[in-house]
């Protein structure tokens, strides 16, 4: 089928774009190649696709609307799956415009385009950070996320909730997909396992905030991509059974359903670090900080609703895939 993935040029987006190829799909990527990190890394990652005979790229602005209107009425995708956003939790205090112009106007002019072109299932990028102030475990998508602690999560569950009145009003099939804390090859810079590897090996300090005791469900891309394929498979129908006196957050009366995609084991950022060091044959020195603000002290995914409806269960264990992180690293800087 003819899927149009945006973000095509990011982390998830990409390793996502080469699946649908592999498999025969049609791609159309859109992405702006923005500055926020190395645009040179965003250029590699599309180098490992664009010159095959089913992509197509748009590089543009999902804050144009006319942009993206345009890629709708030109390309006429049939399926949507919608990764592109401003990312990361603590730059929003530097840029909260970005994230407001990037994750909320951008998301509206995405579910536009779904609904005026006749698309069968938008599939978007949510997070686990919209559970917020939440603290019990493990985080399920049937409790509630009214206190988000960001205003990265915020967008996030704004995009939730815009998702489902289309979903309701115009039948429009949607699924969003709760990511918990993703790493492996071709990886953010911005996020801690990219920077650990960097720092450690140049000898230098790595900060570990909250003492490393944190816990963090963290997801190997590949389980990630996994989770997104099969959920864009799986077109969600309206549920005559749902109870609007007792409503569910996962799901509705409408074609509208909500997964987590997290690994069911969490690790402790130290014990993450120790098997960082053991694949880089190095010792890490560590400053060790206090909790971030907007940081919460644990994460640990429920994927049951996951399992049940794509009988896939995320389980690549850290030890590999930091390891294949630390051998992409290696290989991509040369070191």
């Amino acid at each position: 089928m003819k899927v149009l993935v945006t973000g095509s040029a990011g982390f998830i987006g990409s390793h996502v774009a080469i699946r649908l190829l592999e498999r025969g799909d049609e791609v159309i990527g859109f992405d702006n190649l923005s500055d926020y990190y190395d645009v040179g890394l965003k250029q590699a990652r599309l180098a490992r696709f664009s010159d095959h005979p089913n992509y197509t790229h748009v590089q543009a602005d999902l804050a144009d609307r006319a942009a993206v209107e345009a890629t709708f009425a030109t390309h006429k995708p049939q399926r949507v799956i919608h990764l592109a956003a401003q990312a990361g939790v603590r730059y929003a205090a530097e840029n909260p415009h970005v994230y407001v112009s990037s994750n909320v106007t951008g998301f509206l002019h995405v579910i536009e385009g779904c609904r005026h072109h006749g698309v069968e299932h938008l599939v978007f990028a949510s997070t686990s950070s919209v559970y917020g102030a939440n603290t019990h475990m493990p985080f399920s998508e049937h409790q509630s996320t009214e206190h988000p602690l960001t205003l990265y999560a915020a967008t996030k569950k704004a995009n939730e909730m815009m998702a489902h009145s289309y979903a309701h009003l115009y039948g429009l099939p949607c699924t969003g997909l709760r990511f918990f804390t993703v790493y492996g090859p071709w990886g953010r810079p911005d996020m801690a396992l990219f920077l650990f590897t960097k720092a450690i090996l140049a000898g230098e300090p790595i900060r570990v905030f909250n003492h490393g005791k944190h816990k963090r469900s963290f997801t190997y891309i590949d389980d990630i991509v996994e989770g997104v394929i099969r959920t864009l498979d799986q077109v969600p129908a309206a549920n005559p059974q749902w109870r609007g006196d007792a409503p569910d957050p996962a799901n509705s009366s409408a074609p509208y359903r909500l997964y987590n995609i997290g690994n069911e084991q969490p690790v402790e950022l130290l014990t993450y670090i120790q098997v960082l060091e053991r694949s880089l044959g190095r010792e890490a020195k560590m400053q060790m900080l206090p909790l971030q603000a907007g940081d919460v002290p644990d994460t640990e995914a429920d994927v049951s609703d996951l399992i049940s409806a794509t009988g896939y269960r995320p389980e690549v264990s850290v030890e590999e895939g930091v390891a294949a992180f630390v051998d992409w690293y290696r290989s991509y800087y040369r070191q």
